[in-house]
């Protein structure tokens, strides 16, 4: 095991002496400096695990250097025990205000210094410790949203007579929206925009759980390929896809009371017909010159969480130029400085006619909504999807 290092600074020569006889049958590995400076330059040197810090000395007083090592992220954590007089109770506090974690009367006692400095170095360890479990927990993580990462889609599909565009802001390491957009065998475009409820890791296994399950149930035709079987329409697709998804989930994991909102629609290249599902997900826009001309209000509930749900589906048709915005609730919700909703208000005001793509649209949208929150720390993550046709 690694010998702990204390640095004992202070610039009387006995004091030093003292300190070091007492504590050279206790297997510490030991550094000292004379003034302040000297003692920053043995910390950047040395890196000790524990400081004993006389406050009144030439060059540099205890008081700066406390301030110095506080200030800085990487000896923030290092234990200082101040030494003083014991007479001098205004320079203990001052140096507790500081920073320091204990203090040591002068003259020194030999069990008060040996308490002393064991206490602090146990408090220390204890300190490393936690900040090695923390950046373990971190960097399984970012593990995790790497993995997560890789269920949203890399790139979007191009189509023919249609222009997609989406936008992704996780508040978290992992997050609980997700959206996704592919091809179809028979040339068909597929959107889906979704929102988890609850927050964390428990939320980001469900988004893969749910995105994985539509898009699987939307692309196989295995269940449909015996010959009695007529094709399925866009209407029967999407109905099968969300209705599985759902029992899937309540059969499964219905105890886990976890279910999620979405949108999906889908686009044939050949006509201007999108057909849709929307399961509790927030009304998307279809825009037209830059004004709202319908809402794709809620055709169904949730999927999640009812057994025998039954979703039905709406069918909107687009001319073109029109566009459909998509969204979560983290958009409407994000808060600011003075936790006041962004709200749908606000998003109106950013639909123009001049908006020719969906990516000028959701750059805009995104470059508002920092503007908005500003400094305030995200609280939901914030999804938005946009499809055009051209």
């Amino acid at each position: 095991m690694t010998r702990s290092k204390i640095l004992i600074v202070d610039d009387e020569p006995f004091n030093v002496d003292y300190l070091e006889q007492e504590l050279e049958d206790l297997d510490y590995e030991i550094l000292t400096a004379a003034n302040g400076q000297e003692a920053l330059d043995q910390v950047k040197a040395g890196s000790p695990d524990l400081i004993l810090l006389d406050i009144m000395m030439p060059v540099m007083d205890g008081f700066t250097v406390l301030s110095h090592l506080k200030e800085n992220p990487a000896t923030r954590e290092i234990p200082v025990i101040v030494i003083s007089a014991s007479n001098n109770l205004q320079s203990v506090v001052k140096g507790i205000q500081l920073g320091a974690e204990d203090y040591l009367p002068k003259p020194f006692e030999p069990t008060l210094l040996q308490a002393r400095i064991s206490s602090s170095l146990e408090k220390k360890h204890l300190r490393d410790l936690q900040q090695l479990y923390l950046k373990s927990l971190e960097r399984e993580l970012e593990i995790g949203r790497e993995i997560q990462q890789g269920f949203l889609p890399s790139e979007l599909p191009e189509v023919s007579g249609w222009e997609i565009g989406a936008y992704f802001k996780a508040a978290h390491e992992v997050a609980g929206d997700y959206y996704d957009a592919f091809l179809l065998p028979d040339g068909n475009l597929v959107c889906v925009i979704g929102d988890v409820c609850g927050k964390g890791v428990g939320a980001a296994l469900f988004m893969s759980l749910f995105r994985s399950l539509i898009r699987a149930t939307s692309t196989t035709d295995l269940m449909f390929q015996q010959p009695h079987y007529p094709p399925l329409t866009a209407l029967a697709r999407l109905q099968h896809a969300i209705s599985f998804t759902n029992h899937y989930v309540t059969e499964t994991h219905g105890d886990k009371c976890l279910f999620t909102t979405v949108f999906i629609c889908m686009m044939s290249p050949s006509d201007n017909k999108l057909t849709y599902i929307n399961s509790g997900n927030e009304p998307p826009l279809l825009i037209r010159n830059g004004n709202v001309i319908a809402e794709l209000n809620p055709t169904g509930p949730v999927v999640g969480v009812l057994p025998e749900a039954e979703f039905s589906a709406g069918e909107i048709q687009m001319e073109t130029h029109d566009l459909l915005l998509a969204f979560t609730d983290g958009v409407t919700d994000a808060l600011n400085y003075a936790e006041e909703a962004f709200g749908k208000e606000r998003l109106l005001n950013l639909l123009d006619r001049n908006d020719s793509t969906p990516g000028k649209l959701l750059d805009k949208i995104e470059q508002q909504l920092k503007a908005y929150i500003g400094k305030v720390k995200q609280f939901d993550d914030i999804t938005l999807m946009a499809i055009k046709k051209i």
